[in-house]
Parts: structure tokens; sequence; C-alpha cells
């Protein structure tokens, strides 16, 4: 298996893709192909780790030269379509090619979805791919999807990020009947604007057709219940969600570590609590999750978040590999082969 890593995406680039591969490499294996300028690679690695050669430090790591760079303001289009010797865009040709089997990027979000579309390609029969991010439950994990990259979307679209993440959670995370709700301001089916209204009323009446089991409208203090699985909704609000759960949970374990520090008398009373308390702050922790599957495209494509660290590199890189162990979009493709026949059928 060969991962492709752009090491040129994302706020620190190239040095946190490159720490982060180095630590994951000793978890996995994978091989990881660091796409990027090779200069400027090989330099940090130098800089890094006193080695001339990445392949000094695992014989699993190596670098696939490109000359350009996707910076974060592009405009999407344009930039997949011009920019064609970018980390991002040589890592997608490597992965439609099969020269590689998953590939990630902390990149440009709109440009990753663009070029996800356009060089890899829709799953037939899914009108948009959507981001499927994972975030800590009770007990469990949570779902969510789309986690930002339709930020305009139809009650077709909301369906079908129904159709694929109970797929995706039945297939990759062996949960036979995952519980999918609607992120809405209210549990009435009656609440929310246009989009939400008319996406309940086409989830309740395609729900047992398509094999999902829809529990209805959602609010935002019950997503980490533990009573649902996935959480729908469109890019803009789920983009919104996402990084207001992370702010959450940095405030959690920022305020714990502090409180618990703030002299003597505490550090003694927290000593029995650690365990409990450090498991907190991991769950609340979302590097540990890592990155969002992009769903609906023919090969997987994973967006790490921007700002990743080498931490968040690194899970990312352990749950890419795990994606494609568990053939997450081949399993994919063969349902929506199956409800395309049945379509054609009738």
């Amino acid at each position: 298996m060969i991962i492709l890593l752009d090491a040129m995406g994302g706020d620190n680039a190239p040095d946190a893709n490159i720490k982060g591969a180095v630590k994951a490499i000793k978890d996995i294996k994978a091989e990881v192909l660091l796409i990027g300028n090779k200069e400027i690679i090989t330099k940090r690695i130098k800089e890094l780790y006193g080695k001339d050669d990445i392949k000094q430090i695992s014989e699993r790591l190596s670098i696939y030269h490109t000359t350009e760079t996707i910076e974060m303001e592009d405009t999407p289009t344009v930039a997949i379509k011009h920019k064609k010797d970018s980390s991002m865009v040589v890592g997608f040709n490597l992965l439609k090619e099969g020269k590689g089997d998953v590939f990630i990027s902390a990149g440009n979000s709109g440009a990753l979805l663009t070029g996800a579309t356009l060089l890899v390609g829709r799953i037939k029969g899914i009108d948009r791919p959507a981001l499927a991010g994972i975030l800590p439950s009770y007990k469990s994990r949570l779902l969510l999807i789309d986690a930002g990259s339709n930020t305009n979307c139809k009650p077709i679209n909301l369906l079908q990020f129904a159709q694929m993440s109970t797929i995706y959670l039945r297939n990759t995370f062996g949960m036979k009947n995952p519980a999918i709700g609607l992120l809405n301001i209210g549990t009435e089916e009656t609440k929310g604007n246009e989009l939400t209204r008319e996406s309940y009323q086409l989830l309740k009446e395609k729900a047992e057709e398509l094999n999902i089991n829809f529990i209805g409208n959602v609010e935002g203090r019950d997503a980490f219940s533990g009573k649902v699985d996935a959480i729908v909704t469109d890019g803009f609000t789920g983009n919104v969600f996402l990084k207001t759960t992370e702010g959450l949970g940095k405030l959690v374990k920022r305020t714990l570590s502090e409180e618990m520090t703030k002299n003597i008398f505490r550090k003694i009373c927290a000593i029995p609590s650690l365990p409990a308390i450090g498991k907190l702050k991991k769950a609340m922790d979302y590097k540990e999750y890592g990155g969002a599957l992009f769903l609906g495209v023919k090969k997987p494509v994973v967006k790490a978040h921007g700002s990743s660290d080498e931490k968040l590199f690194e899970f990312t890189i352990k749950q890419a590999e795990k994606f494609v162990e568990n053939k997450a979009v081949d399993k994919m493709i063969e349902e929506f082969e199956k409800v395309n026949a049945k379509k054609n059928k009738e």
C-alpha cells in the first residue's frame, strides 16, 4: 500500500507534514510518498533529522518532486486547471493512475473537492461528494457529513449524505443499523429552514427504501449523546458545527489544565483523578480522530485540517491506512451500483 501525502499543503507545511509522516511510519505497514518540492523537503529533512536522504529515516518513505503549490487563497477551479505540477494535482493524478492507494492533503479545501471531483471522479449515482469527519461522542464516535465541502445544498444532497454515511459506518465500523439524524434547531419536523424541512420529508419518505435508519431531527446539544451515529447537514452549517466543537474541546482541555495546576493543594488533590481527566482530554482532542474522508469519489481522498500539526498528520496517515484496508470506497461503489441497478429496473 502507498499513501500519497501532499507535503506542501497546510498552514504548517512542510515541517508538520514531514514530522507526521516520520512518526506514523513506525506504526504502519504502508509506504508514504511525500509529494512536493524535493529540494525544500530534503533541506528540512537535513535540518530536522540530520539526514541527507529521507530513505535514511525509513525505506518506506520517499519523495515525488513537484514544482508548484496550490495556496489557500487560490481560486479552486483555476488552481486545479493551471497548476498542473502542484503537489495536489500530481497527488490526484498518481491516485487516479493507481500509483497510490489514498491521497491526503491539508491544502485548499475547495481545490481538494474540485480536484477529487474532476480528476478522480464521482461514484456513479452521487450528485456531490462530501466531507465526512469523525468527532467524539458519548462512549462512541459521531460522523459529521457534510463537514465543509458543499456550502449550498439541495434535499437530494442531504439524502445522499445519509446514504453514504450509512454505508460507510456499516462497512467500516461494523455498525449494523447506524442512527442517522438531521441537524436542526428543533426536533419537530416542521422546524428549520426550507432546506431542512424538505430534507426531513425526503429522508422520511426514502429511509426504508434506502435502508437508512433515520431518527429525525437532532439538535446540536444532543449530537454527542451517543444516541446518534451520524449527523447530516449542509457544508456551511457542518463546518461551523465542526469548528465550534473543536474550539469547545480546546477550552475544556485548557481550563482543566489551568485549574488543576493553580496551586500545590489542587495538584495533590488532582492526582487520583488524573486517569479520568486524561481520558476526557483525549476524547475532547479532535487531533485523535485524524482527517475527514471525501465520501462519494472513486478513490480514497482524505482532507486533513488546514492547521494540522505533526500529531494530526500522524493520526491522519494511520487513519488513511485503515480506510484502504477496510475498502471503504470499494464498498461504497458496490452499494451505489446496487441502488443504480434497482432504479434502472424500475
